[in-house]
């Protein structure tokens, strides 16, 4: 399980399946991605999320979300993060590990200031680059902006030094790299993928049921 902590206006959003108990979440295996910060941002009147990972602030941006979305918002965010990733020039490896540590997201309340901090100026950075660059924030994937955020420094409260999203993530996946095994959760069809594809893959695009765990 993946805890994001959600602020009470995306709570308020989220179906009952995906906010389970106290109890439930502490009896859940936890990812060794860590946990994450969400919001729901209303952009151009359509529901937007985005998420930060709470160690690396590593963003992870959804745009245009309609209400059946929210019911499986676990696939949205699998593949808003390997393509984020994708984006951000994440070895294979890097990629493998973070596939393998994917697991369903338990959205909770018990918000950081810092964290929330984070959350609310890359907000007002996606409101800036949208209106600057005249975007349509429903024809857009959100990959490669994610990277954008992603690659510039952040500052943490109660730390000295400035960090860099991009590189403390990557940095965090090989570290997490020998810890787990890459295959633990891949299907024999899924390996054979991996080993044969069928048909040319485009090298921009993560094909997530290559990736995806079994949940």
């Amino acid at each position: 399980m993946i805890q994001i902590h959600a602020t009470k206006k995306l709570l308020a959003k989220m179906p009952s399946q995906t906010t389970p108990g106290t109890e439930d979440i502490l009896a859940a295996p936890q990812s060794k991605l860590g946990s994450w910060h969400a919001n729901l941002l209303t952009i151009q009147r359509r529901n937007c999320l985005l998420f930060v990972h709470d160690q690396t602030r590593f963003p992870v941006f959804i745009p245009a979300l309609t209400k059946p979305h929210f019911a499986i918002i676990d696939r949205f965010f699998d593949d808003a993060l390997m393509n984020t990733l994708l984006k951000c020039d994440a070895t294979q490896e890097q990629l493998d590990t973070a596939a393998v540590l994917l697991q369903p997201l338990a959205f909770v309340g018990g918000t950081d200031r810092s964290v929330l901090g984070t959350l609310n100026q890359l907000g007002q950075d996606i409101d800036h680059i949208l209106y600057v660059d005249s975007l349509n924030v429903s024809e857009m994937a959100g990959y490669a902006l994610s990277s954008s955020l992603a690659d510039r420094p952040c500052h943490v409260k109660g730390q000295k030094d400035y960090i860099w999203p991009k590189d403390a993530f990557l940095e965090l996946l090989d570290r997490l790299s020998g810890e787990v095994d890459l295959n633990s959760s891949q299907t024999d069809d899924q390996r054979a993928l991996l080993d044969s594809p069928s048909e040319p893959i485009a090298d921009n695009v993560v094909m997530l049921d290559r990736f995806r765990q079994t949940k």
